[in-house]
């Protein structure tokens, strides 16, 4: 199993997805800092994986506070918090935790401050849990859709790596072939991150599931040419309406499936899915370094004086989406109606 991020005795330990495929090397954060840079740095990066390591940086924060009352304690949560809060803007998953973590704690007015640290950070560690499980619910609904045999398309990763272990919509993949299906991925490599050629492909590869990695402008000629019977990729925000948040480049992936009549799927857990954002027109963009664009592997590849656009995200129409998998289930259009139904189940059950 893959541990994208953990929680132990000497901080939480993240793998470091800038230096995969080649070097699979281990970061341990040990101050609620730390763990921002690894979110803002993208040590760390996926909707789901942000949300822990969040509850994670906030967890480790009040254990090793020196506030001797629950004011205090509270004034350095907020400060805590609010660090966290900065550092990546789109991921929906990063705020729905911080505001978990705010009402645990609000939950425990009037403990000692020992048992309000300890509680903080077995609540971190109970998100970590619930998030592997509901991956596992999601690849189990998911796999229903996939095709018996023949070729799926990702875009970027939305894998175990970016998630608390297993996958969202690698997840729905790697249910699909427990079950016996015989499915070929075809990753996009993900320009300008590279996260569908350096993190899927390796966490597919690590799977001995045959994969195969395309350059993101090569997507539409393989649906053309019949090797494409499905689609299934991630989320980092899911307005209320169905329109969907993901890595640059999904809207064109999106608009091409419509064209070639091949299914497009969302593989999301409920926790992204944004109620207060009507449509994806209220989903702020991160813009990212304009470096990850005009170089590569350090080298410049674009002339000086260019001008270079970098949203990390952008945002599909729910028209094109199919249907969006969560652990609840699959919700389908209307989705104002089926998300917040199971959105609702959601609550009710927690």
């Amino acid at each position: 199993m893959i541990h994208t991020l953990q929680w132990t005795d000497r901080g939480v330990v993240f793998i470091d997805q800038t230096r995969l495929p080649t070097e699979e090397i281990y970061v341990t954060c040990t101050t609620y800092q730390q763990v921002a840079d690894a979110i803002r740095n993208m040590i760390v990066r996926g909707a789901p994986a942000i949300g822990v390591a969040a509850a994670m940086g906030i967890a480790i924060g009040v254990k090793s506070s020196k506030a001797s009352s629950a004011a205090d304690l509270k004034k350095e949560l907020d400060d805590i918090c609010d660090a966290i809060r900065e550092t990546r803007p789109t991921a929906v998953n990063l705020f729905w935790a911080i505001r978990r973590m705010q009402e645990k704690f609000e939950s425990l007015r009037g403990r000692p401050i020992p048992e309000i640290k300890q509680a903080i950070v077995e609540e971190a560690q109970r998100m970590h849990a619930e998030d592997i499980a509901a991956n596992q619910a999601m690849g189990r609904y998911g796999a229903t859709l996939m095709p018996s045999s023949g070729g799926v398309l990702t875009h970027c990763n939305a894998g175990a790596l970016a998630t608390a272990g297993y996958g969202t919509a690698l997840g729905v993949i790697r249910a699909a072939v427990e079950q016996g299906k015989k499915i070929h991925v075809f990753a996009d490599e993900t320009r300008p991150f590279l996260q569908g050629a350096r993190l899927t492909a390796w966490e597919l590869v690590k799977d001995g599931i045959p994969t195969t990695v395309i350059s993101d402008n090569m997507a539409g000629v393989m649906m053309k040419q019949g090797k494409i019977g499905a689609i299934v990729v991630g989320a980092d925000r899911i307005a209320a309406n169905g329109d969907v948040a993901n890595k640059v480049g999904t809207y064109t992936v999106a608009i091409l499936a419509k064209e070639h009549g091949i299914p497009f799927y969302v593989a999301a857990p409920i926790s992204t899915v944004d109620l207060d954002t009507p449509d994806g027109g209220g989903i702020p963009i991160e813009q990212r370094n304009v470096k990850e664009v005009s170089h590569i592997a350090g080298k410049q590849m674009t002339p000086d004086g260019v001008s270079i656009e970098n949203p990390a995200f952008d945002v599909t129409p729910a028209k094109y989406v199919n249907a969006i998998i969560t652990e609840r289930g699959i919700a389908r259009a209307p989705y104002e109606e089926s998300l917040r139904a199971l959105a609702k189940s959601h609550a009710a059950s927690g």
